[in-house]
């Protein structure tokens, strides 16, 4: 509102126009929030990049759509992930897949991720891997 003459406010609108290019796409965190609850997943803790973490997520909920019986292979289930991650980001994945279990592990930088879909949990986590050769440790200098 704006002071006219005397003791009267005007209302002033303000009217902004954005054109398509002005809009920008909302940030990855709030995407990856639409689809978790587009496919019924809750993401309860990560530290990976979200390009990761959707594909977890996806793969997850794909699997658990594809399952033909009522109560799908866990076991099968975490290995599956754990070869595709192993595929696509490198060895040394690990699955966990249930609908208790506890876990203390520790994971590489970037490589975790726990969530369920509907009444299973699901830990993800990628491991450093270290190259054992045949050869004999080097002396320890004194």
């Amino acid at each position: 509102m704006e002071k006219t003459g005397g003791d009267q406010w005007k209302e002033k609108q303000v009217i902004q126009s954005y054109s398509s290019s002005d809009r920008k796409s909302p940030p990855e965190e709030l995407q990856l929030a639409a689809i978790s609850v587009s496919l019924n997943v809750r993401l309860r803790s990560a530290d990976m990049p979200i390009a990761m973490q959707e594909r977890a997520l996806r793969l997850t909920r794909s699997l658990l759509d594809s399952s033909s019986s009522r109560r799908p292979n866990l076991t099968l289930l975490a290995c599956s992930i754990k070869k595709e991650f192993d595929r696509l980001y490198g060895p040394a994945w690990h699955c966990v897949a249930g609908k208790s279990f506890g876990s203390f592990v520790t994971h590489s930088p970037g490589g975790f991720v726990y969530f369920s879909v509907d009444s299973y949990y699901f830990l993800l986590f990628k491991t450093e891997v270290h190259l054992i050769s045949n050869d004999p440790p080097p002396p320890c200098r004194r």
